[in-house]
């Protein structure tokens, strides 16, 4: 969006670490059944959108990409990934060849460079955890790779159970059929800042 997020600029203080989950979360579709291998970039789209063999095509949420080019232009803030997808290296190729947007004017690129922006695994600075399993463990993982303690992260994620991780300490806000988009994101980052007091 072009007006920047409230929270950005008030002064309080954000997360240091924001988890995502992949399946109907940053994108929406199930990596392990909707996608059939070998994909390919569609350079028409500026790189945004992929195909897969039977010609479908799949991108991120919309709001997504714009999202995590403002998150991971912050100095202050890493990003990760935590899903249960059983195809972790199709969703690492997936997060390789969909590109971010250059700014976050939508649609618009600066100009500069190919017009292709930073590849989206790029965006995760602080790894990516896709495996089978609890939660739990994904962010066990997290927490000794990055130092971070789990009262600094803030998870987003579209299945109830995964509230389990709250039991860690974890702040997890439960995105809607949407997936991550500025208001899921407000939303967590204010259920963040209730839950530091």
């Amino acid at each position: 969006t072009a007006n920047l997020p409230a929270w950005l600029n008030d002064g309080l203080p954000l997360p240091r670490l924001v988890v995502l989950d992949l399946d109907y979360t940053l994108w929406p579709f199930y990596s392990d059944i909707h996608v059939a291998t070998p994909i390919k970039v569609l350079p028409q789209t500026n790189h945004s959108t992929i195909a897969d063999r039977n010609g479908e095509t799949f991108s991120l949420f919309p709001d997504a990409p714009h999202i995590l080019h403002l998150l991971s232009s912050l100095p202050n803030i890493r990003l990760a990934v935590a899903s249960k997808s059983p195809v972790g290296d199709l969703c690492r190729e997936m997060l390789k060849t969909i590109r971010l947007p250059e700014n976050t004017a939508a649609g618009s690129s600066s100009g500069t460079g190919n017009g292709k922006g930073k590849k989206t695994i790029e965006a995760f600075d602080a790894g990516l955890e896709i495996y089978e399993g609890t939660k739990l463990r994904h962010f066990d993982v997290i927490a000794r790779r990055t130092g971070i303690p789990y009262s600094e992260m803030l998870f987003f994620d579209d299945e109830r159970p995964n509230f389990e991780v709250e039991s860690l300490g974890v702040t997890m806000r439960l995105v809607g059929n949407r997936g991550l988009t500025w208001d899921e994101l407000d939303k967590g980052i204010q259920k963040w800042r209730a839950n530091k007091g």
